[in-house]
């Protein structure tokens, strides 16, 4: 089992401490057949000659999973050279990203290369085609509307907004994490409608879906994208009912027939 990397030192009145969704994507990162995918994909003839793969985290939050994958870029790759990249739109969870990323490069050897952690909304600042794996575990939680984010460039500043939504600086800095909107999927359909311009053309993304998300309606979502996209539910929680249960799929470009089936552990 891979270490987790320690969040301590985060301020847990700003930011979310990981907890079962994140560590939901940490096990399906670290399954057995997952490493295999990404070594076929990304280091095919096991000599790191292949184009050095960019990972990039949306919605970073603690930072304990994009730190994950690059402390541990030996053994989910199958080698070191491997870029990370962490976006969230507050601008403490990219300082917080930083250290976690930091502190678990102290751990030992065969970390890949973390460029940094940057606030911005969603993916639009990355350029078009560029991104290798793309995580996401977004905001999930249907609520009656989305709260304000920051002033991207500017020190977060949420007194105006905090008044104007009722919500003080630190419930609403911590709204952004959870907030989803209708059906929870306000944040994650923009960065659906992002993803085939994003990714590419190996990419891949694991999006982590909530039951009230409806995600067999994503499903069905994705394959309207044509037959060079495939979809398939690669972990669920071990819930058994209720708005709780999650699940990650992975979405991917696929040279083959069109997938769309249940392959989770």
């Amino acid at each position: 089992m891979l270490p987790t990397p320690s969040t301590a030192h985060i301020d847990p009145n700003r930011i979310y401490d990981p907890a079962e969704d994140s560590y939901l994507l940490l096990d399906t990162l670290s399954e057995a057949s997952e490493v295999q995918y990404f070594i076929e994909r990304f280091n095919p003839d096991q000599t790191s000659t292949s184009p050095v793969p960019l990972v990039l985290e949306v919605g970073t939050g603690s930072g304990v999973i994009i730190a994950f994958i690059s402390a541990n870029a030996q053994k989910l790759f199958g080698r070191a050279d491997v870029l990370s990249l962490g976006i969230d739109i507050s601008e403490y969870a990219c300082h917080a990203t930083q250290e976690t990323v930091r502190q678990a490069y102290e751990d030992g050897a065969g970390h890949g290369t973390f460029i940094g952690a940057l606030q911005a909304d969603l993916t639009f600042a990355m350029k078009p085609a560029t991104i290798d794996i793309l995580v996401f575990n977004p905001p999930y939680v249907p609520t009656s509307e989305l709260p304000k984010g920051p002033s991207l460039g500017h020190k977060d500043d949420f007194t105006s907004a905090a008044k104007h939504e009722k919500f003080d600086e630190d419930s609403h800095l911590l709204s952004l994490s959870y907030a989803g909107g209708k059906d929870g999927m306000e944040v994650t359909d923009r960065l659906l409608d992002q993803l085939p311009q994003l990714l590419s053309e190996r990419g891949v993304a694991y999006i982590l879906l909530c039951q009230q998300n409806k995600p067999d309606e994503v499903v069905k979502r994705i394959q309207t994208w044509g037959p060079h996209w495939a979809v398939v539910v690669v972990r669920r929680s071990g819930k058994a009912a209720g708005w709780e249960k999650l699940q990650v799929i992975r979405i991917w470009r696929t040279t083959e027939a069109k997938v769309s089936k249940q392959i989770e552990t």
